[in-house]
């Protein structure tokens, strides 16, 4: 997330600096990843007034203007942008201003006539990467203001990386009140104002799947200028948190995103028919999207609709159909509470992740939708004119969260942080946090607040309190605990002696992923059904392993690819297996050999490792156990392995673990040359001696 600092000073304003806000933010665990200026450095560039525009007369594509900006007389610049027009203010390069650029602005000479300073675009200050034209100023810009000042650029943009429990920090107001408990500073937070209805007309709203969202307000907003730009002021804050301008609707429920947290949506009223209607999607329901796409949706999948058709993929992203757009003039105003179940991996089956689902899959606040609806009315009442109706509150106060109270033991909190806090420190910094806090014999009943998903159980509050009173304030100090050693069996043999014994043997130990591409896993397991991931990282991690060989063949194919030829390489992990309808776990040891058995040297016959070598690799493990005899090497076949190249490893005619030169057809598939040794055994089986 990013955010201005102008911005979130304006909600609380500790005295720190910049540096020292994002050190206490990240100590907190609100990790600063980066901090950016607004705007990069220039100076000399003000506000001016283009007061007249003629055509120049030595070239069609240039013109002459006259610009007032605030001196005694005014300044006569050639310029060729083509929405220059008498009457707006913009930007105004004066001589010996410099541009981002580097550019220095000089009196010029442009086809015979003088220029004597420039009218600049968006790019030309660094704020935005392109532009069409010149940045046109609201029409109460003051002539001859400096624009860093006007603009608010000498700002900072500070990017937080937050961790999947702390949605409660995707806002605005979410940061402040951290920032404000994290110095016991004060929360400039305005009250709830409600906006006077002076329609009486409402839409109407049905719910049908209340467990999903059990909260859903609407309000018909009608009148609005389908013209009015979103102010200067607006446009920079959504800008600065990486956000563009798109229309002052569209705008709005951005902005109100980005201060309060809450996503929300406007509806193009005159595209609804019949009613609002929440559900769940039918089985093979589409709905095209405002990115332009379209998705089939399943069942479980929860929609906003009305009487004809799904309108919107709720929590996720709208739909074309009702979208708002340069013509609209009535909407209906959503926002809604949906339960995070309800939302979560919805939208990244379909390769969809938007801010409204981020916020939503992690838990909104569910107390905020009325004060959100009010404070977006009112800004697009502001900005837009039109009148409203009243707010239709569709809640379903038993399917809501419930915030059960916590029992907090004091011998527990220091016991846990190492260090003695006062009952009125503890009771102070959980009310800061805004929880609910009751007092009982060597404890306290904390109730968290509405917009906290991530406090459920004691040691969440620990952590809070930890959090809030510093990290670094906490003394180092030694453990001090009864150590009782664990009998381990003379028998067993343990992974440290093979991960030993492999290395000593010239192979190097690798990790790589339990989860595979279903290409590879049905190439070298083709009789093993591969458990499918619900929510794979890409289509090539989408299925669980069945074999460590996929991970070890793919590790070959980058080592031969960057032009290393020997390669002897180890990996001790699990396969993952149904059997009998239940997914075990099975921790095994696979190695693979490729290449000549010593490295280059002069002296020595460049070999390559073949079955045998391997094998003597096998029989060194299974001999550390100490009864190498209870082994046996058995002519058999496998998919992945050479026929006649090919042993299982069998103890008491139970198999425990393969050998084999890959399959020709294996290997061309692969793209690897020359001999490829790989063997497979089941720890668990050659573990006891």
């Amino acid at each position: 997330m990013k955010y201005s600092e102008h911005w979130l000073r304006e909600w609380v304003n500790p005295a720190l600096s910049t540096k020292a806000l994002a050190d206490q933010l990240t100590m907190a665990g609100l990790e600063v990843d980066a901090i950016d200026v607004a705007a990069p450095s220039f100076q000399q560039i003000v506000v001016g007034l283009v007061t007249s525009v003629e055509q120049h007369s030595q070239a069609e594509k240039l013109k002459v203007t006259t610009v007032d900006v605030g001196t005694t007389e005014p300044l006569t610049i050639v310029c060729g942008a083509a929405n220059v027009r008498t009457g707006v203010r913009v930007p105004t390069a004066l001589i010996g201003a410099t541009l981002p650029s580097g550019t220095a602005i000089k009196r010029a000479k442009l086809r015979g006539i003088e220029s004597f300073g420039m009218l600049c675009s968006a790019t030309e200050l660094g704020i935005a990467e392109s532009a069409s034209g010149l940045l046109i100023l609201p029409d109460d810009a003051p002539i001859g203001t400096d624009i860093r000042q006007y603009l608010g650029l000498n700002d900072c943009i500070i990017e937080i990386g937050l961790t999947p429990n702390r949605g409660d920090c995707l806002s605005i107001l979410g940061l402040a009140r951290d920032i404000a408990a994290l110095n016991d500073v004060s929360l400039t937070d305005s009250p709830l104002s409600t906006v006077n209805a002076e329609l009486t007309e409402t839409f109407p709203i049905h719910v049908h799947a209340p467990a999903d969202c059990p909260r859903y307000l609407g309000r018909v907003l009608r009148g609005l200028n389908p013209g009015a730009s979103t102010p200067m002021w607006m446009k920079e804050r959504l800008r600065r948190a990486g956000l563009r301008s798109i229309s002052a609707i569209v705008d709005v429920t951005n902005y109100v995103l980005l201060e309060l947290g809450q996503p929300m949506h406007a509806f193009d009223l005159a595209k609804i028919s019949g009613a609002i209607i929440v559900r769940r999607a039918f089985k093979g329901e589409t709905l095209a999207l405002l990115n332009d796409s379209s998705v089939t949706l399943d069942n479980d999948t929860l929609v906003i609709a009305d009487e004809k058709s799904a309108l919107a993929f709720a929590g996720v992203m709208g739909g074309k159909a009702s979208a708002v757009n340069d013509a609209t003039t009535d909407v209906l105003l959503e926002c809604a509470f949906f339960a995070p179940d309800a939302i979560r991996g919805r939208g990244r089956k379909h390769g969809l992740q938007t801010d409204s689902s981020y916020r939503f899959e992690r838990g909104v606040d569910f107390a905020l939708q009325t004060r959100a609806m009010e404070r977006a009315t009112h800004l697009l009442l502001t900005i837009c004119g039109g009148k409203t109706g009243p707010v239709v509150d569709m809640t379903h106060h038993a399917n809501l969260p419930t915030r059960p109270a916590i029992t907090l033991r004091a011998a527990r909190v220091q016991k846990v942080l190492g260090i003695a806090l006062s009952d009125e420190h503890i009771s102070a910094i959980l009310t800061r946090l805004g929880m609910g806090v009751s007092r009982a014999v060597n404890s306290w009943q904390v109730t968290p607040p509405s917009y906290r998903f991530d406090i459920a159980i004691e040691v969440d509050l620990i952590e809070e309190i930890g959090r809030i009173y510093g990290y670094d304030r906490i003394p180092e100090k030694l453990p001090t605990a009864t150590l009782r050693l664990a009998a381990i069996p003379e028998a067993k043999l343990s992974l440290g002696r093979i991960r030993n014994a492999l290395v000593d043997r010239g192979y190097q130990e690798i990790v790589t992923y339990s989860f595979v591409d279903p290409d590879i896993q049905a190439l070298l397991a083709p009789n093993d059904v591969a458990e499918v991931l619900a929510n794979p990282i890409s289509l090539e991690m989408s299925r669980m392993r069945t074999t460590l060989w996929g991970g070890l063949l793919k590790t070959v194919q980058h080592n031969r690819l960057r032009q290393i030829e020997r390669i002897r390489i180890f990996e001790i992990g699990r396969r993952f297996r149904r059997v009998e309808g239940r997914l075990e776990q099975e921790l095994m040891i696979g190695g693979v050999i490729a290449g000549p058995i010593n490295g280059l040297h002069w002296d020595t016959r460049n070999t390559a490792g073949d079955f045998f070598d391997a094998k003597t690799d096998v029989e060194t493990l299974l001999g550390l156990g100490g009864n190498a005899r209870a082994f046996e090497f058995v002519k058999d076949i496998h998919p992945a392995l050479h026929p006649g190249k090919t042993a299982s490893i069998r103890r008491n005619g139970m198999i425990v673990g393969w050998l084999g030169e890959l399959h020709p057809q294996v290997q061309t598939k692969l793209d690897l040359t020359g001999n490829v040794v790989a063997f497979e055994l089941a720890y668990a089986d050659i573990a006891q001696g």
